[in-house]
């Protein structure tokens, strides 16, 4: 039987490779920084990892990570309502809440699963699900899950959410869900409208901060922050995996009914490895130092700025944003890749996107910023674009 899918599978990754789509994955061999080793022998300057704060290889990050472990063990080797839960993982929850301005957090191993776990322990056949278009693949797998009528909405589009809001108005539950921060575009939802629009229609919302925790807002505290907005969203997931400390877990945050049928129906909870506590450990320790500082999340964002500025006065055409993420329109697949293999060259690790990734003529660079950046590396950046958008009539 392998013979024919395997002939099959072979046309296809060749198909990929010739439309310059199949992804291709480097290997690094040091700790993730703003300054990387691969393995080609160089080092290079790395644009490209959700490590928003610059905490991947924190020496205060990784110390709590090691002393919590060497307290409380490597793994749990159960699932929560087994034998799974410690002490730290309660903590963690309160601290999450609190920092969040929420009642209460349930954990999951990655963000991932709190979205693949959030939608069908709350609605059924008699509710409506009402999505943005661009949402994470991790949501629409979420949503597949459930049995809830869906909505899906332009992205963005707050005449099109309205329109669904009214088109679902017979549904017992409604949820609004979208994106904080869009990965792919690095832009903002717009959380004050859809709040608006929620209380109008009796909605509840939900909101993915997986690309804004520890960054966006004066101290961190994510889009809700940024808006003005906090307490007023019923449930938000995000991930301890990029801004803070970038390793992995994450988390469902919100109304404490909502949490508490999590933890009694959500599967992935249910039925997965507790988080680990050295993950546990690094994160208290990142809610601490974001607590007692906003320098970070500052340096962040001036970081982001000064990119994005010097970029489009060179003349490259950038997505508009307020965020870490800058993508730079390539528009044409293999180009893009070839472009990121050109700059891996110049000393600058950046990846090419392309279908499906994005949509298909949507090829991008999605450079991403951190507060470990220095300005010294972010210009020479700057002229490795240059240079080599020139070299390919990217620019003029």
């Amino acid at each position: 039987m392998y013979g024919k899918i395997k002939q099959d599978l072979k046309n296809t990754l060749e198909e990929l490779k010739e439309q310059g789509l199949y992804k291709s994955e480097r290997i690094i061999t040091s700790s993730q920084s703003s300054d990387i080793s691969v393995s080609t022998g160089e080092s290079v300057l790395n644009f490209c990892a959700n490590n928003y704060l610059g905490l991947a290889n924190n020496p205060e990050v990784v110390k709590a990570a090691q002393d919590i472990m060497n307290e409380w063990g490597f793994g749990l080797s159960s699932v929560r309502f087994i034998c799974g839960t410690q002490q730290i993982h309660k903590q963690l929850e309160e601290k999450v809440s609190k920092f969040l301005g929420t009642e209460d957090t349930i954990l999951y191993c990655a963000c991932f699963d709190a979205n693949g776990g959030v939608f069908e322990p709350l609605l059924g056949d008699d509710s409506a699900i009402i999505s943005d278009e661009l949402n994470h693949a991790s949501i629409i797998d979420g949503v597949r899950l459930c049995k809830a009528q869906r909505f899906r909405y332009k992205h963005s589009n707050m005449e099109e959410l309205e329109q669904c809001l009214n088109d679902s108005a017979d549904a017992k539950y409604r949820i609004i869900v979208t994106d904080g921060v869009f990965s792919m575009d690095g832009d903002l939802a717009k959380l004050p409208e859809i709040v608006a629009l929620a209380e109008k229609y009796d909605a509840l919302f939900m909101v993915d901060d997986s690309h804004a925790t520890g960054y966006i807002g004066k101290t961190g505290r994510g889009t809700a922050e940024h808006f003005d907005v906090l307490g007023k969203i019923d449930i938000i997931t995000t991930t301890f995996g990029k801004a803070m400390g970038g390793g992995n877990g994450g988390c469902t945050s919100g109304r404490k009914e909502i949490i508490d049928m999590l933890r009694q129906r959500s599967r992935p909870y249910l039925f997965s490895n507790t988080l680990a506590p050295a993950t546990v450990g690094a994160t208290l320790k990142v809610i601490d130092m974001l607590s007692g500082s906003d320098q970070l999340p500052a340096k962040t964002m001036a970081n982001a700025n000064h990119f994005r500025t010097k970029m489009e006065a060179a003349g490259f055409d950038l997505v508009k944003g307020d965020t870490a993420i800058v993508p730079v329109m390539i528009y044409d697949e293999p180009l893009a890749v070839k472009f990121a293999d050109e700059l891996l060259k110049e000393g600058v690790y950046v990846i090419g996107f392309c279908f499906p990734v994005v949509p298909r003529g949507k090829a991008r660079i999605r450079v991403q910023l951190s507060a470990a950046h220095t300005a010294e590396q972010i210009d020479k950046a700057v002229e490795a674009f240059i240079k080599v958008g020139k070299q390919l009539e990217i620019i003029s």
